[in-house]
């Protein structure tokens, strides 16, 4: 089921910049683009919308204003020239605050975000313990952007400016830090065990103090990450006993 979303921007430029942006994705799909909050008032009354994309400085009443009547509203990720609201917004408990002009990856990094906070009422992902099988971020590699399906990655390389996903039947290298993509992770299922490893707890196949065997390789815990693994192991049963 793809994801139903509003673009409100007075701006037909910066409506069209989104609309760019939602179209290099998969499972999403614009129900609507409006330039005030009276004609998105109207677009909430006639369809079902699963995230608006909002501006904040637009005629007759701020999207700040507008948000704040809408009692029931929709996830919200605002996309403004300001940076003044930020603290209001994030008081509304907004999804995400995009300051315009927005590049892609950073427009990339809000949508995984959405996922993340909507749980397992969508596609990304799963608010239990462990995620779904189809629950997924998008990495943008080369021109592209594609999609990876959290159950099928083994571990995350880091390599200076970018990280190598190796999963278990490719590898996709994408330009991002690994505190970057740790945070798009959950951490039921994900941990971080050096400064250049992050694995999945599910596809761990054994492990020593020192080390975690996961794909047939062998990864180092680092010093600094020693307790942390060692705790959350003995948490999840994984243990060496």
């Amino acid at each position: 089921m793809k994801t139903k979303c509003l673009i409100v921007d007075d701006e037909p430029l910066a409506r069209g910049l989104i609309r760019n942006h939602l179209d290099k994705l998969d499972n999403f799909e614009i129900v609507g683009e409006c330039s005030d909050a009276m004609k998105a008032l109207d677009a909430l009354h006639g369809h079902k919308v699963d995230l608006m994309f909002m501006d904040i400085q637009m005629p007759q009443i701020t999207g700040i204003e507008f948000l704040k009547t809408l009692k029931h509203p929709p996830q919200v990720i605002i996309t403004t020239a300001y940076r003044d609201y930020a603290i209001e917004g994030f008081e509304l408990d907004v999804v995400d605050y995009l300051l315009k002009p927005i590049t892609f990856e950073r427009f990339l990094k809000s949508v995984n975000k959405y996922f993340q906070v909507a749980g397992n009422e969508q596609p990304g992902f799963s608010s239990s313990s462990s995620v779904q099988d189809d629950a997924f971020i998008y990495v943008k590699e080369n021109k592209r952007v594609v999609k990876v399906l959290l159950n099928e990655i083994l571990y995350i390389e880091g390599l200076s400016e970018y990280v190598k996903i190796h999963t278990v039947d490719k590898k996709i290298v994408t330009k991002t830090s690994m505190s970057g993509m740790e945070d798009k992770l959950p951490d039921t299922d994900f941990l971080r065990i050096h400064k250049s490893y992050i694995v999945s707890l599910r596809k761990i196949q054994a492990f020593t103090a020192t080390s975690i065997e996961i794909g047939g390789k062998e990864l180092p815990v680092g010093r600094s990450y020693k307790n942390r693994v060692a705790g959350v192991l003995q948490k999840d049963g994984i243990t060496s006993n």
